[in-house]
């Protein structure tokens, strides 16, 4: 099978579907990208690494039939290197290679057989409802960041989704931090879906949302996987089994002050103080008559701190957080102004906007001295 394609168009798709090649297993074909004919003139280019896979379409002139499973990473690295203009790709007889023309370059890789290449999940028609793409996609951007790391931890790598018919609600938790946003999302779902999702997996449907001009996406939960199509990408990623933290537990009922603050101000001043919070330091947060000092002071680096007006009135206060916590928590704050709501030094602080969709809840770090 031969394939003629802009060089350019290419690179663009292969640079999707790397996302999703495996870099380390004992599958050699996971950290493939399949190659294989769908219609007379579209190629359909897929990866898996057994917890994400995408695949997408590609128009291309094409003549004769076959597949076949080039090395990912060194076919992009080639295909990128050419110069500007078509190129052509020559699946020999069986996929066992791949000749890459452009030009007066010429490659040839060996391949492996789309036979070994593990069957991906289908969206089915049935199973299948649409929903907004845009607040989709703000939603992931705000909670995304606050799910962890920490793989010992599964399910709280995860985030929480929960679809509607009239909203989207995702919830996710480090047990250092916790947000919560609920949005207004119309969505052809008839009852309510709620699913775990990994992190990794969400990160990559909001990069695929942020590149489209679809006003809508789909989306499909079946068989311990949920699939989103976007455009012509579909993006199949496997559900985290588990019991996600019961999160409404965490929030305070009692709130002894509410703090209402320009969140561009606030965030300023907490990016430059920040600066000197080095070495696991905390940022401190000093609450006293109609003013909020920010500080931080880490040992033999240096000291900062800044102050601005507030509307506060009560007995002096002093809480710390983690800079980078905190930072993301204004950051995800859409509404011009942020507001900070403060129980004691010990217990957690919350940031959320002017309006009731968005929570972030943050654990304090304890001070001394």
């Amino acid at each position: 099978m031969k394939i003629t394609c802009p060089k350019q168009n290419l690179v663009e798709k292969l640079q999707v579907v790397l996302k999703s090649v495996a870099t380390k297993g004992t599958m050699p074909v996971l950290a493939g990208i399949r190659i294989r004919k769908m219609a007379d003139s579209t190629v359909e280019l897929a990866s898996t690494d057994m917890d994400i896979s995408l695949r997408l379409n590609m128009e291309a002139v094409i003549e004769g039939d076959g597949d076949t499973v080039v090395p990912g990473r060194l076919f992009t690295d080639v295909v990128r290197s050419l110069p500007p203009g078509d190129v052509m790709l020559d699946i020999k007889e069986g996929g066992q290679a791949i000749e890459i023309i452009s030009g007066s370059a010429r490659f040839s890789i060996d391949c492996m057989s789309a036979a070994d290449f593990p069957q991906l999940p289908e969206m089915l028609e049935e199973e299948t409802f649409t929903v907004e793409s845009a607040p989709l996609l703000s939603t992931i951007n705000t909670v995304a960041r606050a799910a962890s790391r920490d793989e010992t931890r599964p399910v709280l790598t995860g985030i929480l989704v929960k679809f509607n018919k009239d909203k989207i609600k995702m919830v996710a938790t480090d047990s250092y931090r916790l947000s919560v946003r609920e949005t207004a999302a119309v969505s052809t779902l008839a009852g309510k879906k709620e699913v775990i999702a990994p992190r990794a997996s969400m990160e990559e449907l909001a990069r695929l949302l942020a590149a489209s001009d679809a006003e809508n996406a789909g989306v499909s939960i079946l068989d311990g996987q949920i699939i989103f199509s976007v455009d012509d990408t579909v993006l199949a990623s496997r559900l985290i089994d588990g019991q996600f933290p019961n999160y409404q537990q965490l929030l305070p009922e009692e709130i002894k002050h509410e703090i209402e603050i320009d969140r561009e101000e606030l965030l300023d001043v907490t990016a430059r103080v920040s600066l000197m919070a080095q070495k696991g330091a905390p940022l401190k947060l000093g609450f006293g008559s109609g003013e909020l000092t920010i500080s931080a002071q880490t040992p033999q680096v240096g000291e900062a701190r800044e102050s601005l007006a507030v509307a506060y009135q009560g007995e002096e206060l002093e809480i710390g957080f983690n800079p980078d916590y905190l930072r993301d928590g204004i950051e995800s704050v859409e509404e011009e102004r942020a507001v900070l709501r403060i129980i004691s030094p010990l217990r957690p602080g919350l940031i959320k906007g002017s309006g009731d969709d968005f929570l972030y809840l943050i654990m304090p770090v304890r001070l001394t001295g």
